[in-house]
């Protein structure tokens, strides 16, 4: 289906049309009826398959340009992603006069108040900063709010934000329309659904299809000293036109960058203890392909649009099967190729097993085949390591959700 052919406002078409974009991707063919509805849905899909303008479009189409009021609630995980949303967003409504907006931490709090006070009709926000802008700025008001989109679910709950979620969605004392947009069904989603959504659509896109289609996911066993030699004779051999490299911690992070730009030219390095600002320009000059190689923490592995991606290198294994999705989802965006390689030792059979079944993976081993057929798969497979508990994070007392 083409978007010439829905009854769009004449200038998000103009808008649509000057980006190139002619034809919807499934997911937004399939959500884009049921949103214009007014419906309440549940969309689960692959990474990269057009989730943001999904929402972003008839988001648009339902904004009224008059009313100088917060119209719709985005509720995003990470800094990264609210700022994406604001550059589609602003794409998309380019041509009207509908203003969006991110609040998130990290930037000052009293810059975001001047220019909510200013007027702002799409605001995209993490849930902490939210909840301090609620607290601390009582012109704040959500009592317009039509549409409450929450993406990345399930990451915003591994991330510790339930308790954020619940008072947010508390302050929503209105009827609205709620869209849970998620890359997998885990209980906690189900449950958060199940709360919050009334009589859901639930569009399950990716149903025996996790990882993309497009991505070669190549394995490699790899030990200690062995991996960085390997890491940089991949990389000249190979000469990829853009490659993430993923490990598990900041320290990792660093020492691998140190090491790499003495190797390889045009490398970054991206964790969550650079300053926005610094976060923000790098991944702006990756976007514009002036940067090969960014070594990046998780942070990385979430919504963001890189679509030059051509490698995903997991040199840290990942710690559970939707890490490996989200991070490998970086490249083979929306049809493209990609090729996402991972680093293992014998003491990661047992995980490998588990992402492999996991997310109906035809693995390519460089090297020699592992024989995973005698392990006997994980009775835990959401998450591998240990020691790692939320639990308890952004406790706060909840205030009185009357507005």
């Amino acid at each position: 289906m083409k978007f010439t052919e829905l009854d769009l406002k004449p200038d998000i078409l103009k808008a649509l049309k000057s980006l190139g974009y002619e034809d919807l991707t499934p997911i937004q063919e399939e959500t884009f009826p049921h949103i214009t509805a007014g419906r309440d849905i549940i969309a689960l899909a692959e990474t990269g398959s057009g989730k943001t303008s999904a929402c972003g479009v008839p988001l648009i189409q339902s904004i009224d340009p008059t009313k100088n009021t917060i119209q719709a609630l985005i509720m995003v995980p990470t800094r990264e992603l609210a700022l994406q949303y604001v550059s589609a967003i602003s794409d998309i409504a380019k041509f009207m006069d509908i203003a969006p907006f991110a609040v998130y931490g990290g930037f000052s709090i009293e810059t975001q108040k001047a220019k909510l006070a200013h007027g702002v009709q799409v605001l995209i926000a993490t849930p902490g900063r939210l909840i301090d802008l609620i607290y601390n700025y009582s012109p704040l008001s959500l009592s317009d709010v039509q549409t409450f989109i929450l993406d990345e679910a399930d990451e915003m709950l591994n991330m510790g934000f339930v308790t954020d979620i619940d008072f947010i969605v508390d302050c929503l004392i209105h009827e609205h329309q709620t869209l849970l947009f998620s890359a997998t069904m885990v209980n906690s989603v189900k449950a958060l659904a199940k709360r919050y959504l009334k009589d859901p659509v639930t569009l399950q896109l990716n149903a025996g299809q996790v990882a993309p289609q497009s991505l070669d996911h190549q394995f490699i066993s790899v030990f200690g000293k062995e991996k960085f030699p390997w890491l940089v004779e991949y990389m000249e051999r190979e000469k990829p036109e853009q490659t993430i490299v993923f490990c598990h911690s900041r320290r990792n992070c660093e020492r691998l960058f140190d090491h790499l730009r003495e190797k390889i030219d045009s490398v970054e390095m991206i964790h969550g203890g650079l300053e926005q600002s610094k976060r923000s320009s790098i991944f702006n000059r990756f976007k514009k392909k002036q940067i090969n190689v960014i070594v990046a923490t998780g942070i990385a592995s979430r919504g963001l649009d890189f679509s030059h991606v051509t490698h995903v290198m997991n040199y840290d294994f990942p710690d559970c099967p939707t890490a490996y999705t989200h991070r490998t989802g970086r490249t083979a965006r929306m049809g493209r190729k990609g090729t996402a390689v991972t680093f293992f030792s014998k003491h990661d059979l047992r995980d490998l097993k588990t992402i492999i079944d996991s997310n109906s993976i035809e693995p390519i081993w460089l090297g020699e085949e592992p024989n995973l057929e005698s392990i006997r798969r994980s009775s835990k497979p959401k998450s591998f390591k240990r020691g790692r508990n939320f639990k308890g994070r952004h406790k706060r007392k909840r205030p009185s959700t009357k507005r």
